[in-house]
């Protein structure tokens, strides 16, 4: 099993008033960032992400989103490039890139093949559509979203497994020369995840490319549903998937007691506004997150018959007692933590998590005590309880044999 850590990164501050309040989607305006304020805070998330590959994590995952203050990291590859440089061990997991938004898609391949080679060989390179709000804030036309976002996945790859130089010249991407001296260290190429909100369209398109799937934040039932559509749909096209196939990111704090986890847990809610963890309704704005042409009928119906009116949206924005109650938001001492985070692995079956912390209002003394604790108690434990239960990740599974690597090395 691989284990991972995460958190948004979100703004934080004592003086402009955001914390705490539900301002409307792309409503802040950037009059109101302190560059003295985002200085602190983007080398205190380093410093966290540096801490947790030493608490044993195996992972450390990293997103953006644009124009808006809950996820101050707009430039992931930044951020990736860095701990390429300053972590040993820990892969560095991008999910993801915004492909649709790439007006040059070979500058892209460029950077990750850097980011690959820096790190030696540590880069997981996840992409993603975006969301309405990528599309608005870069001009991107949302009806060509997924156009582009294929279109721009197969260059990359094509970039970095075929000698070049070629001409491409396809829909939305014109090149006369092909020929980026630089390409990645993994061969044929780092690993590529993609991360949904149980979008059918892509689930379907992660498994055709035998990717794994990595669900964000959504409730247990329909995160089921969707990894049996993976299955389902691997098995239609004549293999077997497995868990090295399935992902799940979920908000995991850990505290030296169950009142402290709780009163700081209850903190995701009450931070900067936050589609992804705010508590009041009614903040999305709907010309902006759900674009004519972004999003299909039929993945519009599967997200509103699993999460509601608001989508996934809405799974996260509820209040602090729901979340808890259906493991959406897990806290407590790793004692009391421990049978709940197996009960998720049991029901889902992922050979990789992510444990969402540090996030919302929480301070950096809040993460550095959860991340202590989480490597001192619940990683160990946590490993033991992926061996017991056979969860087995993309980096323990022989691709060729569809076996756990050391099984496949003795048949």
């Amino acid at each position: 099993m691989l284990i991972g850590h995460f958190t948004e990164q979100p703004w934080q501050d004592d003086k402009t008033g955001l914390m705490g309040t539900q301002s409307t989607d792309l409503s802040i305006s950037n009059e109101l960032y302190d560059p003295k304020v985002g200085a602190q805070l983007y080398n205190r998330y380093l410093d966290e992400k540096i801490y947790a590959e030493e608490m044993g994590f195996d992972a450390l995952m990293l997103n953006e989103h644009h124009s808006t203050p809950f996820c101050m990291q707009g430039v992931t590859n930044v951020g990736a490039s860095i701990l390429a440089r300053q972590t040993k061990k820990a892969k560095i997991v991008i999910l993801g890139n915004v492909l649709p938004i790439w007006e040059d898609p070979l500058f892209l391949a460029e950077q990750l093949a850097m980011i690959d080679m820096i790190s030696n060989g540590r880069l997981v390179s996840g992409f993603v559509r975006g969301g309405g709000r990528e599309s608005w804030s870069h001009n991107a036309p949302p009806h060509y979203n997924r156009e582009r976002f294929e279109e721009a996945h197969d260059f990359i790859i094509k970039t970095w497994t075929q000698p070049g130089p070629f001409r491409w010249e396809g829909k939305h991407y014109h090149y006369r020369y092909v020929n980026p001296w630089c390409r990645p260290l993994q061969q044929p190429h780092p690993q590529i995840w993609i991360p949904s909100t149980v979008s059918e369209e892509t689930i379907k398109w992660t498994a055709e490319h035998r990717y794994p799937l990595v669900l964000l934040a959504t409730k247990l039932e329909p995160t089921k549903d969707a990894f049996q559509m993976y299955h389902d749909t691997a098995a239609e096209l004549g293999y077997e998937s497995g868990t090295q196939n399935l992902s799940y990111l979920w908000k995991v704090h850990v505290d030296e007691t169950d009142e402290k986890a709780e009163e700081v847990a209850r903190k995701y809610l009450s931070g900067v506004s936050n589609p992804f963890l705010s508590g009041n309704e009614g903040k999305i704005n709907p010309a902006i997150q759900s674009l004519p042409g972004h999003t299909s009928r039929s993945s519009r119906k599967i997200a509103a018959t699993a999460f509601g009116p608001l989508g996934r949206f809405g799974t996260n924005r509820r209040p602090y007692e729901e979340q808890a109650k259906d493991l959406t938001i897990i806290a407590g001492t790793p004692k009391t933590v421990l049978p709940k985070i197996r009960h998720v692995l049991e029901y889902l079956r992922p050979g990789s998590i992510f444990f969402w912390d540090g996030d919302g209002a929480m301070t950096h003394d809040d993460q550095m005590r959860s991340l202590r604790l989480m490597g001192e108690e619940v990683i160990p434990a946590v490993r033991e309880m992926g061996k017991e239960l056979e969860l087995f990740s993309s980096f323990e599974v022989d691709p060729a044999t569809n076996k756990p690597v050391e099984e496949a090395a003795v048949t």
